[in-house]
């Protein structure tokens, strides 16, 4: 046999070594869904949410609806009240009888015992 482990050339040629597969694992993550149930659960405690929240704003609103008009009321009452004063004055100085009598005369009427006296007279002559 000849020398071989001398001379490279003369050196037999090896396979190739197969590099081993690399065996890859691939993480698949899978998605839950949530089941048809639990979302209805879900949607119903957010919709009870809003709905407690937008009852709580609908009465903070008509209770500052309510204390507006009371404040317009108060104030309606009170310009009222100052009018019903001025009209009593007017009242008690229409109906002074002195007030009166002059008004009468102003319009050209006579006391009403005055003219059946005077019908009176007018037939006794």
């Amino acid at each position: 046999m000849a020398y071989t482990n001398g001379n490279l050339a003369l050196q037999p040629k090896r396979k190739p070594q197969q590099q081993p597969v690399k065996e890859t694992k691939r993480v698949v993550k899978v998605r839950r869904t949530i089941p048809p149930r639990e979302m209805l659960r879900y949607m119903a405690s957010v919709l009870a949410v809003v709905g407690v929240l937008v009852l709580i704003l609908f009465r903070y609103a008509q209770d500052y609806r309510m204390e507006l008009q009371i404040k317009e009321l108060n104030s309606s009452y009170k310009q009222a009240a100052v009018e019903v004063k001025v009209l009593q004055g007017e009242v008690a100085k229409l109906s002074d009888p002195a007030v009166i009598a002059k008004k009468a005369k102003e319009l050209g009427m006579t006391p009403a015992g005055a003219d059946k006296a005077d019908e009176g007279q007018e037939t006794g002559r």
